[in-house]
């Protein structure tokens, strides 16, 4: 391997450092990263200036990082249009979201409007937003932006009134962004000032401030409709703390939102939100087991010596983050253990201790051996047929988090601290499994896991793969997207990068539009066979153009690869373009970094290339009305 430059072993040595050294580090990285550009090229430093990207890292020395982050000439061609409409200043706002959008992987163009305007930049027809058609927008509002706010004297059915009328507001900005450019809408919850003039009595007076405004989140929860993801301000205010996010001399100063030292944490959480509508959330955490899920090595004392659970107070800590974990996994998290141990001393504590709250059913993976934990990083991400790209890792010793850092730049290692009490807060800041949905796919993806495991043992008692496919009794459902598959085809096509042809993305109020218009088909895949059912795995959109069908998106879940589904799925094709009377169907491939597996998808299938510039390529398959069924082991689910 060759060896490192002086300013590459500065570079990496802030990558892979934790916080408190981090800080310390930022001078001479900034140094590295001049001297990066200068012998290796402005792309090379944005490279690294990414990698360094943290919720963890200070205001101004974010802000030392945003001259790096110019969008990179080999940036993806898909850009996301996002306005930025506030009550408060968004200036520097706007600029850490970019930030934190750039070091999550999303382009982004972004329009702001100017102070206070958002309702005058929605309203008005023929506003600069008609001309930048916005994707999303954010309305970076507070509670200084609720217009009908009851005085303490009004009676209770005149603060219902208000706040009816109140809610009809928001909900009016919400349609208004749908129906004129079917953009999805990110809208602040108002957070509660911690000044309360009626004392304890307030939270049992409707015309309190705190909880007028608490019924009003409560009510823009409940009335959102799914083209609104609704960012939650007031529960960071609280994470904050009141004397930091309320601080009045900032607003009455400079019209921030908050304290200048909490606007990081909320600039990391937009970006997060807005990251998780475009499928760029994290899907494994992969946890070590010795002084991470129990104190103490398993190995040494046995399961019945380490320390865990009630009377200890690091025990607690341990259990409390295992709980933590849990409700992850039970979200929809992926669970994996990544260990170097004796395999079965680690499995110990999973099945004699009753105290545990992680179970080995609640594990998709589990690696415990005495290799090197980068080569089993990579070993559960075959296994689990996922990209690296995907995972967190969690472990308690800065050795194994430094080389994870330097050699798998790819996954996410959160700074742990030493006492275990901290360790849900260390990993819960972070916000690497944000969500905008949760579907019944989700919450069981971990027993979709469990069952791959299951076929695999039946693959390999299968004398060949005919015999094994068979075996499964596959049977598939496929239907237009609905209102009750809406959330979930917009969440597989936003989240899948390795079977996606075009790797487009789409909004639910995008998805939405397509479902209703008669120039559009949708479709949706569902499938089940004897080990068990993987709920929806495929999403096809589709334009009818006279006598063609045209295959706009194109994506499966990558845990059906190889089972035939995409033949099924062409089968379907067939028969919808004989009921439209169309004679060809085309489709597009555009290639990426992580779609490789689909580049000879449609020669597979039959089609023709028609088109090619060097990478992307057009398909045809001509005389669709004379073909025949192609054979294929998944049957329809009324077969």
């Amino acid at each position: 391997m060759p060896s490192q430059t002086s300013h590459e072993e500065g570079l990496l040595h802030f990558i892979e450092a934790d916080a408190p050294a981090r800080h310390r580090l930022f001078e001479s990285f900034q140094a590295a990263l001049k001297t990066a550009a200068r012998e290796e090229g402005t792309e090379a430093a944005r490279r690294w200036a990414l990698r360094a990207l943290q919720p963890t890292l200070s205001y101004s020395e974010l802000m030392s990082l945003r001259r790096w982050l110019v969008r990179s000439e080999q940036a993806p061609p898909h850009v996301l249009r996002l306005a930025v409409l506030g009550g408060p200043t968004t200036t520097q706002l706007t600029q850490l979201v970019e930030s934190f959008l750039a070091g999550l992987g999303v382009n982004v163009d972004v329009y702001e409007a100017g102070y206070g305007l958002f309702r005058q930049e929605l309203l008005t027809p023929g506003s600069p937003l008609d001309a930048f058609r916005p994707q999303l927008v954010f309305l970076a509002t507070s509670n200084r932006d609720v217009l009908r706010c009851p005085r303490l004297g009004d009676p209770a059915q005149h603060v219902e009134r208000l706040l009816d009328q109140e809610l009809a507001d928001w909900n009016s900005l919400w349609e208004i962004a749908r129906n004129r450019w079917q953009a999805t809408v990110i809208q602040n919850t108002f957070e509660i000032p911690p000044i309360r003039v009626m004392g304890h009595y307030g939270i049992r007076h409707p015309a309190a401030a705190e909880t007028y405004l608490e019924r009003l989140n409560l009510a823009l929860a409940a009335s959102a409709p799914p083209h609104v993801l609704l960012h939650d301000v007031r529960a960071l205010a609280a994470e904050a703390g009141a004397s930091a996010w309320f601080d009045p001399r900032f607003y009455f100063d400079a019209k921030l939102p908050c304290g200048p030292d909490c606007l990081v944490a909320y600039a990391h959480s937009v970006a997060s939100l807005i990251a998780a509508s475009r499928g760029k959330s994290r899907k494994v955490l992969v946890l070590d087991l010795d002084n991470t899920l129990w104190g103490d090595v398993v190995g040494d004392v046995g399961a019945g010596g380490i320390r865990l659970g009630q009377g200890l107070p690091d025990g607690e800590a341990f259990f409390a983050f295992q709980q933590y974990c849990k409700a992850l996994q039970e979200r929809g998290v992926v669970l994996a253990v990544c260990s170097k141990n004796d395999e079965a001393r680690a499995r110990e504590p999973f099945t004699l201790r009753t105290d545990m709250a992680l179970k080995l059913t609640d594990l998709s993976c589990f690696i415990a051996n005495w290799n090197n934990k980068v080569d089993n990083l990579r070993e559960i991400a075959r296994v689990l047929e996922l990209g690296l790209d995907s995972f967190v890792f969690v472990d308690d010793n800065p050795m194994e988090r430094a080389v994870v850092r330097r050699f798998l730049p790819a996954v996410a290692v959160p700074d742990m601290p030493e006492d275990p009490a901290g360790f849900v807060a260390a990993l819960h800041q972070h916000r690497y499994f944000e969500m905008t949905a949760f579907t019944a796919e989700d919450a069981h993806r971990g027993h979709h896991y469990a069952e791959e495991g299951a076929r695999r043992q039946l693959a390999d008692q299968a004398v060949d793969i005919d015999s094994f496919l068979a075996s499964l009794e596959m049977r598939a459902r496929c239907e237009p997207v609905g209102e009750l598959s809406l959330e979930r085809a917009v969440q597989l096509v936003n989240k899948s990068n390795q079977f996606n042809l075009t790797t487009r993305r789409c909004s639910v109020a995008e998805m939405r539009a397509r479902a209703s218009d008669r120039a559009w088909r949708t479709l949706t895949v569902s499938l089940r066979d004897r080990v068990g059912d993987s709920g929806l795995i495929s999403v096809l959109i589709l334009v009818h153009e006279d006598s063609r069908l045209v295959v706009d998106t194109w994506v499966m879940s990558c845990r059906v690869l190889n089972r035939g589904v995409e033949t099924f799925v062409l089968n379907q094709l067939l028969a919808l373009a004989r009921g439209l009377g169309v004679s060809q169907i085309e489709g597009t491939y555009v290639p990426t970094p992580r779609n490789g597996l689909v580049r000879d998808h449609y020669r597979r299938l039959g089609f023709a290339m028609a088109r090619s510039d060097g990478e992307t390529t057009n398909w045809v398959l001509t005389g669709v009305d004379r073909l025949d069924p192609l054979p294929t082991h998944v049957l329809p689910e009324d077969a």
